[in-house]
């Protein structure tokens, strides 16, 4: 099992564990089991129950997967000869854990390791982003930011129905963890869909965040977008795309071949 032992990155999987579980709370204690409406009650607390198992499966596949770390040590005369390398290749050395980088690869400080594709460190997983976990935390993005969308919606019917009828019992306590659990999934909503949405368009152009943001020159053959989806979600295309459950295959590239 992969775990980093960090303690600001634990503290953070520790409170995204404690703020879904809030809304948990919230939504079926506070909203729908005292409601009146039966089958309002049941679609939704399932519905909002299933996403929220889907995303801390998700946060968890995403926290303890490899992220696709470099070997350490692997910078020997051996390794180096086992490759086959072809005239005209480049091999890159990492001085901080003495392995060998493939294209793609960077050093992460925290994790302390290379890894394959790092897009980012992400202490909300307490784990880097990279090639073989991308997927997980992107399905952990998207089921947050459907559960934030979820509660805002319940919320929002709920202080409806206030409206039309008498809410005068209800007492500060049950406002107050309304009112901050909307704000809660207004914020999240945000921010999560954002994170969505700039790792599709990572996947999508083959191009992680920090090569976007080093301006680093492409040393591999551009594919295209089908590709890349299945590079990182699985081929083929099915419902295991949307499971945490599902291991994708991506296939048995050389990771450490060059174009140049």
């Amino acid at each position: 099992m992969w775990f980093i032992p960090d303690g600001c990155g634990i503290f953070c999987a520790i409170v995204t564990w404690f703020l879904v579980l809030y809304a948990e709370f919230v939504v079926l204690f506070v909203m729908l089991i005292p409601s009146r409406d039966y089958v309002y009650s049941v679609i939704n607390g399932l519905v909002f129950n299933l996403l929220a198992f889907l995303a801390l499966a998700s946060h968890c596949r995403a926290m303890l997967t490899d992220p696709g770390a470099v070997p350490k040590g692997n910078a020997t005369k051996e390794f180096i000869e086992s490759l086959q390398m072809k005239s005209g290749q480049v091999l890159y050395n990492c001085p901080k854990c003495c392995s060998i980088k493939p294209d793609g690869a960077h050093h992460c400080k925290v994790c302390k390791r290379c890894i394959r594709k790092m897009d980012h460190h992400c202490p909300w997983i307490n784990n880097c982003v990279g090639e073989k976990n991308q997927k997980y935390f992107v399905l952990f993005t998207m089921y947050v930011a459907l559960i934030s969308l979820h509660t805002l919606i319940l919320v929002g019917f709920h202080f409806l129905r206030c409206f039309e009828e008498d809410c005068s019992s209800s007492s500060p306590t049950t406002m107050t963890l309304l009112i901050l659990l909307g704000l809660k999934g207004l914020l999240f909503l945000i921010f999560t869909s954002a994170m969505f949405g700039t790792q599709m368009l990572s996947i999508c152009t083959d191009e992680t965040r920090i090569e976007q943001l080093k301006k680093e020159d492409r040393r591999w053959v551009k594919k295209t977008t089908w590709v890349n989806l299945k590079a990182v979600f699985g081929h083929p295309f099915s419902l295991g795309w949307a499971s945490p459950f599902a291991t994708p295959d991506q296939g048995k590239a050389d990771p450490y071949q060059h174009i140049i």
